[in-house]
């Protein structure tokens, strides 16, 4: 292992656990829950010089910003606001790459679904910049292009959606606008999952805003009303990560595909993830019965500098035991 890498991962497991049971208490009743300055400015800083890196070519010429409501609309959704978004693996530094898969996070997902596993299915950053886009939109739920179906009557069959914000998102940078899910309730009825035009401005009206610093994490769930908001400060940008959990084995909701990005640049998780991180994305923990001896010694050949010496050293242990019972 590389100091680098031990450096790096002995900083990713300071305070794994970062919430408590209030947290999971606000999830539970409201539907969102913030929790300002999660992420420590240490890990926050070379991230953020990441997305400068990244994202700095695309700030528009303007730095007005614009506004394309008609009377009486709240907003809309168009291709604009979408702009500037990447998927996991990025092209960028591990810190970076292992954020959305900061063991802080991956206990704090296990929390508020109710599971002892999870896996991560979404991860992409975002960047937004003053005049590029009207942001503003209306009130919806996120359900519609994570599941087929509906959102789940059991809260550990459903998912968690997590902002994290890089740089302050205050209400002039585009700061999420949410409605609690009692408000929500008895403006749209108990088992709302859309809401119609005519119900926005009541929904607007009590909408609370998820203003935050960076190192701030926003958490809510697919069947909770929010939207985005538009950047209206001057030369003012927005950088976030999204980051999608749910339960192990769920197969009802999914997003990305890890494996169809093959080509991108996974030897940055590969080589500085620990195993509880990997294993969140679907890769089985040492001891699991995939790992034999052929399936790790290819596995080591496509992933040269991953440091694979815990799973072989799992399986050999698993080896030695099996044959001092064998008859």
């Amino acid at each position: 292992m590389s100091p680098f890498k031990l450096t790096f991962y002995s900083l990713f497991v300071v305070m794994s656990h970062r919430h408590n049971q209030s947290h999971i208490d606000a999830w539970k009743t409201t539907g969102f829950l913030l929790i300002p300055d999660f992420f420590t400015k240490d890990e926050i800083s070379p991230i953020a010089l990441d997305y400068e890196r990244l994202y700095e070519e695309f700030r528009p010429q303007s730095s007005q910003a614009v506004d394309f409501k008609g009377e009486g609309q709240i907003g809309a959704f168009h291709g604009k606001q979408f702009l500037h978004t990447e998927s996991l693996p990025f092209d960028a530094g591990p810190e970076m790459n292992l954020l959305s898969l900061h063991p802080a996070l991956i206990a704090l997902a296990k929390d508020l679904l109710g599971v002892p596993d999870v896996h991560l299915y979404q991860s992409h950053s975002w960047a937004k910049f003053t005049g590029e886009a009207d942001y503003d939109q209306v009130h919806h739920c996120d359900f519609g292009n994570h599941t087929l179906t509906v959102p789940s009557d059991e809260a550990a069959m459903r998912s968690v959606d997590f902002i994290i914000y890089i740089t302050d998102v205050s209400d002039d940078l585009g700061a999420l606008h949410y409605v609690e899910k009692a408000d929500s309730r008895r403006i749209l009825g108990k088992d709302a999952i859309t809401a119609p035009l005519e119900s926005q401005a009541a929904l607007k009206a009590c909408e609370r805003s998820a203003a935050a610093p960076s190192g701030s994490l926003l958490a809510h769930s697919i069947d909770t009303f929010h939207r985005g908001t538009n950047l209206t400060a001057e030369g003012g940008h927005r950088y976030t990560m999204t980051a999608g959990y749910k339960a192990a084995g769920n197969d009802m909701v999914s997003y990305h595909v890890w494996q169809q990005a093959a080509n991108r640049p996974w030897d940055q998780i590969m080589s500085h993830a620990s195993p509880l991180q990997l294993a969140s994305l679907g890769i089985p923990l040492p001891g699991d019965r995939f790992w034999t001896d052929r399936t790790l010694k290819l596995t080591q050949r496509r992933w040269p500098n991953w440091d694979m010496s815990e799973y072989f050293s799992a399986h050999h242990e698993a080896a030695a035991q099996s044959s001092q019972h064998s008859p």
